[in-house]
């Protein structure tokens, strides 16, 4: 008993140093890359067997015959164990093993197992003979079954994980080098098939390293594979995707990620963990995952094998022992419909990636339901093709089930034909494909073929077996030349279509296209960025027949794009917002039509102003409002190449509106002689400008409201309010609002001048037209000489500031005789002529010249013969003329300024 207790301390401390040692390794022991040997299994069931590859499940009583392909110069005796096992919790008995000496020639053909009752797992075990072996392997079985049933559904599920990365590699190789297009192409068909992501980094790379990067190992995530996940019976919590996730991110797993397949690196981790716990004194376990072909389990290790003690005992799992599950196949698009004219028509299925990684699926045939048939048959061959995205229509035939056969008559039958690492079907060699004209041109299809040895039926699928008719350009298919187009075909069928061509006078420019997501609906990108306006021919082929479509559409020369009317209640004026405004027409809104303003769309061609038009009946000033704020809807657009449009529109508060009941000007002469300007209109700078404005929406004059007022080219603004004392209320409705334009505009300032009112939320009101700013000189004097003799008229001289305002001086209101002054004069006097009446002089003022403005002066009396002693000039008696209409003349200054005359050279600004 004491002996027995040392050695097991011995044993305990054994297995926690080889715990430890084995889990500070944990990141080299999970690269299976170390070849190890290879065990052959055939299956058989009932009548019917089959090799090992194409057996996604054991059932009791299937008769396993297993041999070990061992080199015939295998130096060291190896035993083989078959063992069974039934849970857990519950150890199986001793004629559930079953042993093999692979060295003993009554044993070169192998052992014959049968599936016992109740059992669930099935596991070989390959280890090096030594003296109690086969006891201590059963012993250590029995003792914890529960870490070997853990151990069969890890290795089963790492195979499967590993069968679809092996099979995205060997796919991969099928792409021609460069062909970047065809590589992301394969690349996402393979995704979508075998259920993994690739890295998407490798295709933001060179063309020439897309190919080198994908195939590196670890470069792909393998998402959950619920179905792999059933096969293999897995116990563990949670889903494969959380355990990869989880496992995948550490350290561990993606250090020296050459050769690491992070996606099921969790699951080889657990199996490192569960082996290194049940190690002893004379074995130590070393998982094995099985790579199937044909017959054969080829097996790769983790670690190398030990023949010294502990001696390595290989664990290889056998398929899990269970009711057969079908593979869930479905459509990667419910909506996608089959051509079965197609020569290669591929059903893209997904949802079981087992079908194209591993060889369980075999035998696959469409069965075309309600009697149709294509070339006679009923029922059409299917060969999984991860490469091509599903499941391929073939002329090749499926594989059958293998006849039953003693072993030494399998040893001497020919050679079977193993199945293909990635099959690639013969399309030159199909026949051609031939519908029955009579019946529907869509039928369904139902997948069936078979899943190890048991028949299954799969998901229904639509077809096409007829071309397709009725091809037409799909409502809202406008076309713009000058860029590229997305058009919309419509037919009754369109799974048909072989391709989709430009018609560019007898040169078929070939078109990218796809089905849209829209039923018998194709999406064609059409360049049309060097096409000129008009008709507009698509060349549609189809599988099955020689006709060709001719689809005509129309391309547009503008790039009208119309995004929102709005409308403020109370306006019979709307604003149209979009791109390419210039073509519209007319557009009528709620059953009221508006054409644009004369003023044609803004500046930046986004917006268009819209008037309402009236009735000759009604004038534009009685017409009424029509909308009411909260109206919406869709309102109707013409354009002048006669398209219509639908834009919708929508109905704001009322914008604020006032009227104009006085406008009052009070001059400022600057010291000077008052000019008189005979345009009411016309608004002195340096005047002091006061606004009666009367509130007629809101009905009362809000506090919070503004004046804006404004030059009418925009250039210069300046807000007027309560707050700040420029705008006083005389009453509920009215206000006074004051303005100087020099003090608040400066001296630059000129042109038409316009106001408005602004609500507190911005929304501003229509502008009211002032009148035009003008800029006056400041006149001083106005000094004239009468020569001795009666006819002897000389000139006179205007002295003042700012005389580079002036356009020019006339002697009378026809400016026949006028004498203009120059660009760039600065001077402070000027002759000028003599007034005709001897008493006013005409000016035009520069910032505009319609305003005429008018200054007097009073000549001296003739006194005769001049003098000598006589003074030479005479100081005109500045007269002060009645004021005009609201207008308050200014204090007029006695004594002239120096005279001085005016020069082309003279330095001063140019007005505009």
């Amino acid at each position: 008993m004491r002996g027995k207790f040392r050695l097991g301390v011995r044993i305990a401390l054994h297995l926690a140093a080889v715990a430890v040692s084995c889990s500070m390794a944990l990141g080299q022991a999970s690269r299976f890359d170390l070849t190890g040997p290879s065990i052959n299994v055939h299956v058989q069931r009932g009548d019917q067997s089959l090799p090992i590859a194409m057996v996604p499940n054991l059932q009791a009583g299937d008769k396993l015959t297993i041999h070990a392909d061992l080199p015939r110069t295998q130096s060291v005796h190896m035993i083989l164990i078959v063992a069974f096992l039934r849970g857990s919790t519950n150890p199986p008995p001793d004629n559930w093993f079953t042993e093999l000496k692979t060295w003993d020639k009554k044993f070169a053909e192998g052992v014959t197992v049968t599936v016992p009752q109740e059992a669930q797992q099935a596991l070989i075990f390959l280890a090096p003979e030594t003296g109690g072996d086969f006891s201590t392997l059963k012993s250590a079985v029995t003792g914890r079954p529960g870490t070997f049933v853990r151990a069969s559904q890890d290795l089963n599920e790492a195979s499967f994980e590993q069968a679809r990365i092996e099979r995205y590699m060997q796919a991969l190789q099928r792409v021609p080098d460069g062909s970047s297009d065809q590589l992301l192409d394969h690349s996402k068909k393979l995704a979508a098939t075998l259920n993994l992501k690739p890295n998407s980094d490798c295709f933001k790379k060179p063309a020439d390293q897309q190919m080198d990067c994908l195939r590196q190992t670890g470069t792909q995530l393998l998402l959950d594979d619920g179905h792999g996940q059933t096969l293999a019976a897995a116990l563990t919590s949670g889903d494969t995707a959380n355990l990869i996730g989880a496992v995948a991110g550490t350290p561990m797993a993606t250090a020296n990620g050459a050769g690491m397949y992070s996606a099921y690196v969790g699951t080889v981790i657990d199996l490192v963990r569960l082996m290194s716990g049940i190690h002893t004194a004379h074995f130590q376990y070393i998982p094995a995952i099985a790579f199937p072909d044909d017959e054969s389990l080829n097996l790769r290790l983790n670690t190398a094998p030990s023949f010294h003690n502990p001696k390595s005992v290989i664990v290889v799992a056998l398929p899990a022992i269970q009711s057969s599950v079908a593979p869930p196949l479905r459509l990667q698009d419910a909506s996608h419909v089959s051509c079965l004219l197609q020569p290669k028509m591929v059903l893209p299925l997904e949802g079981a990636p087992l079908v194209y990684a591993t060889s369980f699926a075999h035998d696959l045939h469409l069965h075309l339901n309600n009697g149709a048939t294509l070339n006679g048959k009923t029922d059409l061959p299917l060969i999984a093709d991860a490469f091509e995205g599903g499941l391929v229509l073939t002329e090749a035939r499926g594989r059958k089930p293998l006849p039953v056969a003693a072993p030494e008559a399998r040893d001497a039958a020919p050679s079977r034909e193993k199945p293909a690492s990635d099959p690639v079907p013969d399309q030159n060699a199909a026949t051609p494909l031939i519908a029955d004209k009579d019946g529907p041109l869509q039928i369904t299809g139902t997948l069936q073929g078979m899943w190890g040895f048991d028949s299954f039926s799969g998901v229904t699928v639509p077809l096409q077996r007829l071309p397709g008719g009725g091809w037409t350009a799909a409502e809202q298919s406008e076309l713009f030349t000058g860029r590229e187009n997305q058009l919309r075909l419509h037919a009754d069928g369109t799974a048909c279509t072989a391709s989709v061509a430009l018609d560019q006078g007898g040169q078929d420019r070939p078109l990218k296209w796809k089905q849209a997501d829209r039923k018998n609906v194709l999406q064609v990108s059409l360049p049309l960025e060097k096409a000129a306006p008009g008709s507009v021919h698509l060349l549609v082929k189809q599988y099955g027949t020689p006709n060709v479509e001719n689809v005509a559409v129309t391309a547009y020369s503008d790039k009208t794009r119309l995004e929102a009317i709005s409308i403020h209640a109370g306006d019979t004026a709307a604003t149209l917002t979009g791109t390419g405004l210039g073509g519209i027409v007319s557009v009528k809104i709620a059953g009221v039509d508006y054409k644009p303003s004369g003023d044609g769309p803004s500046p930046d061609g986004k917006s268009l102003q819209l008037v309402r038009v009236q009735d000759k009946q009604t004038p534009d000033s009685h017409a009424k409002p029509v909308f009411n704020s909260g109206d919406s809807g869709t309102a109707e657009a013409k354009l002048s190449d006669g398209r219509t449009m639908p834009v919708s529109y929508s109905v704001d508060t009322a914008r604020p509106a006032v009227d104009l009941l006085r406008k009052t000007l009070k001059a400022d002469a600057g010291s000077g002689i008052p000019l008189i300007l005979n345009s009411e209109d016309a608004i002195p700078l340096n005047a002091r400008v006061t606004l009666a404005l009367r509130s007629r929406f809101p009905d009362r004059f809000p506090r919070s409201e503004k004046i804006e007022v404004a030059l009418s080219d925009g250039s210069l603004k300046a807000m007027l309010s309560l707050a700040d004392g420029s705008v006083v209320l005389q009453d509920s409705r009215t206000a006074l609002a004051f303005l100087t334009p020099a003090k608040t505009f400066g001296p630059s300032a000129f042109g038409p001048i316009q106001a408005r009112a602004v609500a507190s939320d911005g929304t501003a009101g229509d502008w009211i037209p002032l009148g035009t700013l003008v800029r006056t000189p400041v006149i001083t004097g106005v000094t004239c000489t009468r020569g001795a003799a009666k006819e002897d008229e000389s000139g006179c001289q205007i002295t003042g500031r700012d005389l580079y305002l002036l356009g020019s001086v006339s002697a009378d209101s026809s400016f026949q005789n006028e004498t203009e002054v120059p660009l760039g004069f600065a001077g402070e006097s000027m002759s000028v002529p003599r007034p005709a009446d001897n008493r006013t002089l005409y000016l035009k003022l520069r910032d505009d010249p319609e305003v005429i403005s008018t200054v007097t002066a009073t000549m001296p009396p003739a006194t005769g013969p001049r003098k000598a002693s006589a003074p030479a000039n005479a100081v005109a008696a500045p007269a002060t003329p009645p004021p005009a209409s609201n207008t308050e003349p200014a204090a007029v200054a006695p004594t002239p300024a120096a005279t001085s005359t005016p020069t082309p050279t003279a330095a001063a600004p140019q007005p505009k």
